[in-house]
């Protein structure tokens, strides 16, 4: 792949993900900023941008969402096989709950 179509590919998902995470806010912020796993203040940030700031924003170089199964216990909730689908995602909450939120800085 080349330089330039992965960077345009990067520039789509941050752009997706960008109206997803203020489509989500706006839907219900409490559970939104859970599944992000962003902060009070970065949320307002996220739901006070205009349209033409989250293009802007999403045009940038670098992917602006992260890998959170950042850990071998969290990748072994979802690539191993469980009999409980309800208690595979009650785990992989617990394990996300305890990781810090992202801070604005």
């Amino acid at each position: 792949m080349k330089t330039p179509e992965l960077l345009s590919e990067i520039s789509e998902l941050n752009l997706t993900y960008l109206m997803l995470a203020q489509r989500m806010l706006a839907t219900d912020r409490d559970t939104a900023l859970f599944r992000l796993g962003i902060s009070e203040e970065l949320a307002d940030i996220l739901q006070e941008i205009s349209p033409a700031q989250l293009v802007k924003l999403a045009s940038t170089n670098v992917l602006l969402c992260r890998f959170r199964l950042d850990d071998h216990a969290m990748l072994g909730l979802v690539t191993q096989p469980h009999r409980e689908t309800g208690l595979q995602q009650s785990q992989m909450s617990i394990l996300l709950a305890r990781q810090g939120v992202a801070q604005v800085g």
